[in-house]
């Protein structure tokens, strides 16, 4: 009764113990979101502010936001300025096959804005640091003209500095460009992560090591537990 009251006891701290220690992987595993979705907010909050219409978020305007925010890697500055403008025709010829856009749908791209940070910023200081840094981008911002618009957000190396953001205006007719194939469903987005979609931003590796140690401890406590 004694060895098998012990054996209980010890079963019992290590369950505790398992709890705490899994803990923050439960959190790291939480789906936190999607960034590019969080800033369309913010800029839609921004807008309506100033009595303006809301922008209707177009995922196919957002893929070729992530497509040109990740043709802009390696142009991001060390004081957070990025100078970058890849070809016109890279829109209908790279970025849209890329994101699986109808081409009879693409529409008109009226506007961009494209910055920087070396470090990763959330939406709310992303904004106002790294977007609208100047009153050009704020005018283009509240532009009564605009109709939609997507947001692309992309790391530089696997998850680390520099980031790179892009927004995407358009004043086409909204719910008839930018259409995806197959309802988007054939887009595969391996990293960064843009508006319009329910995925959080790719992080996939970010916590492979915290699982694996994870596993391996469980596996040590539960072969211990069968010694006690």
């Amino acid at each position: 009764m004694v060895m098998k009251a012990h054996k209980f006891c010890c079963t019992s701290h290590l369950i505790v113990l398992s709890y705490f220690l899994l803990q923050p992987l439960f959190v790291c595993s939480k789906n936190h979101g999607n960034a590019a979705n969080d800033l369309l907010d913010i800029i839609n909050n921004n807008r309506t502010s100033q009595k303006l219409p809301k922008l209707s978020s177009s995922r196919g305007l957002g893929c070729i936001a992530l497509q040109y925010a990740q043709e802009c890697k390696g142009n991001c500055s060390s004081n957070n300025t990025i100078h970058c403008q890849p070809l016109e025709d890279d829109f209908t010829e790279v970025f849209a096959p890329n994101c699986g856009v109808e081409l009879p749908t693409f529409g008109t791209i009226s506007g961009l804005i494209l910055g920087c940070h070396q470090k990763y910023l959330k939406p709310q200081e992303a904004f106002p640091n790294v977007l609208v840094r100047d009153q050009k981008s704020l005018s283009l911002l509240r532009n009564k003209t605009v109709t939609e618009a997507g947001v692309g957000i992309i790391g530089s190396h696997k998850h680390k500095g520099p980031y790179i953001w892009c927004v995407l205006f358009s004043n086409s007719p909204t719910n008839s460009t930018f259409v995806l194939e197959d309802l988007g469903e054939g887009v595969e987005q391996k990293r960064g992560c843009y508006s319009g979609v329910s995925l959080p931003c790719s992080a996939g590796h970010s916590n492979s090591g915290l699982v694996l140690n994870t596993l391996i401890l469980l596996l040590i406590i539960y072969s211990s537990s069968l010694f006690w």
